[in-house]
């Protein structure tokens, strides 16, 4: 791809509307400790709400529940005994929401809770009323917080198909969204590995998601505290350009990415979103089940 092509590419984000913003536990928690990085939260909120005032509408996708409850009651971030994962998501989410609530208030937005399930998309009934909750919400300038109901639905503890950054997607093709950022540990999207294999090479743009491009996800991740790989990433680019979305994989460890992308700036790898009237969210959910 030529340097002006992706430049012209990366130029449309500026014009973007409605933004779905994910980050992953292992961007909002210091590794060495399993502790809220409560500085990065401050920062992440006051990208949004910058969005926010530039009359973007915005919602974040947020991961960390579980391991915030797990160190609430101080269990080991290896413990994966499904109830016991499903108690620290209740004990965890409440704390969680709690300050997330706080830093909004500091900048003057107010912020709701959603937690979904995979029934709330394939349920036709349930995912109108979504998307009712999600439009009122939008309207009245709040910015929502979404997470997985891991308190309740094993299928989204248990499956990478159940993965935040799979449910981001699924948010964005909910409320019509025309951007979808995913902050991981990792810069984009490789050709391999880049923490096990040196000659990988960076992709910066990809304008057509082909069979050979999914196999380059890794269905692993680096961190005990994540959930999400490469694979799950590549399947929530699947949901976002088929609903017509771009898609920016890119590194969360700074938070300012997101107003350096919404710039039109090169950071992260781009998906171009194409959508495709025949794709169903529903279908595509429960073909992927395990």
């Amino acid at each position: 791809m030529s340097k002006t092509r992706e430049q012209e590419l990366r130029a449309q984000l500026k014009e973007r509307k409605r933004i779905v913003v994910k980050i992953g536990s292992s961007s909002l928690h210091h590794m060495a400790t399993g502790e809220l990085n409560l500085t990065k939260m401050e920062r992440l909120v006051r990208e949004l709400c910058e969005l926010r005032n530039q009359g973007k509408e915005v919602i974040l996708v947020s991961s960390g529940a579980i391991a915030v409850g797990k160190k609430t009651i101080n269990l080991s971030p290896d413990d994966t005994q499904i109830p016991l994962k499903q108690a620290c998501a209740a004990i965890g989410q409440a704390k969680l929401m709690m300050i997330y609530e706080r830093l909004f208030a500091e900048y003057n937005h107010l912020t709701a809770q959603i937690l979904m399930t995979k029934h709330t998309i394939v349920d036709k009934i349930n995912r109108k009323n979504a998307q009712n909750t999600f439009s009122q919400l939008l309207s009245l300038g709040v910015i929502p917080v979404v997470n997985e109901n891991d308190t309740v639905a094993v299928h989204e503890v248990e499956d990478t198909i159940g993965d935040n950054d799979f449910l981001s997607a699924v948010v964005c093709a909910l409320v019509d969204a025309d951007l979808l950022i995913l902050l991981s540990d990792i810069d984009g999207l490789y050709t391999d590995d880049p923490r096990a294999n040196k000659n990988a090479k960076f992709v910066d743009v990809v304008e057509h998601l082909d069979e050979d491009l999914m196999q380059m996800g890794k269905a692993t991740t680096g961190s005990s505290v994540g959930t999400g790989g490469m694979s799950a990433k590549l399947h929530a680019a699947t949901v976002a350009v088929n609903s017509g979305a771009d898609m920016v994989i890119a590194n969360g460890k700074d938070v300012s990415v997101i107003h350096k992308i919404m710039e039109g700036r090169k950071y992260g790898t781009l998906f171009v979103g194409k959508r495709d009237e025949n794709f169903k969210i529903a279908d595509y959910i429960i073909g992927h089940e395990s």
